[in-house]
């Protein structure tokens, strides 16, 4: 990766970001653009700056993570949106991507395993701690919301996309593997969360893998 991965930190602990932004800096192709130490001034400095990637703590005071990231994709920002928290709590988990992450990753993970994490949220990936992922499997297999593959009646396109997502795909990638516009595999996938009653890419993901 040659491009320069430009990065805001939205996190009302000084310290924090001052040590996340060194871990970050660390990697040649990342670039710290700004730092924010609540909500509403990271919304600010997202519409003046514009990053590819917005780290984002839950737990701020004013207003939290979670209402921060669904105002800020709200926003005509082409940025991906990776929340770093201490939370490990499957709640915060399903609010989040429910709300829009992009990733959802731990405080306490290695400076190598964050670095490498953001340069696949850069990429396109979604990403998510490891030790998250049974907990989010958990939660999309209870029994009283569970979705089958025999449930629901995906078109073969609508499975293809599927697919891909389970790669970890973005939708550029999906539309240039498929042949198919953007605004196609976005239509697909829309109409794919509408049918699992799923509300975000990552879910739809973990789905697939549960129902090969």
């Amino acid at each position: 990766m040659n491009t320069i991965i430009r990065i805001l930190i939205i996190d009302d602990h000084p310290l924090f970001r001052k040590g996340v932004g060194q871990i970050i800096s660390d990697e040649p192709n990342f670039e710290v653009v700004g730092e924010a130490a609540s909500g509403l001034e990271g919304i600010e400095l997202a519409q003046q700056l514009n990053p590819d990637l917005v780290l984002l703590d839950l737990n701020m005071k004013g207003i939290d993570g979670l209402e921060t990231l669904r105002r800020l994709k709200q926003m005509d920002l082409k940025s991906r949106y990776v929340v770093l928290t201490v939370s490990d709590a499957e709640e915060d988990l399903l609010e989040a991507l429910k709300s829009g992450a992009d990733g959802y990753l731990l405080k306490d993970m290695e400076p190598e395993d964050l670095r490498s994490n953001l340069v696949k949220a850069a990429l396109g990936v979604t990403v998510l701690q490891d030790s998250l992922t049974e907990v989010l499997k958990k939660a999309l297999i209870e029994p009283d919301t569970r979705t089958t593959a025999s449930d629901v009646s995906l078109t073969d396109r609508e499975t293809e996309i599927l697919d891909c997502l389970a790669e970890g795909m973005n939708n550029k990638n999906i539309a240039r593997k498929l042949g198919i516009s953007d605004t196609t595999v976005k239509v697909h996938i829309k109409n794919i969360l509408r049918k699992l009653n799923l509300t975000s890419r990552l879910e739809a993901a973990v789905w697939r893998h549960q129902n090969r």
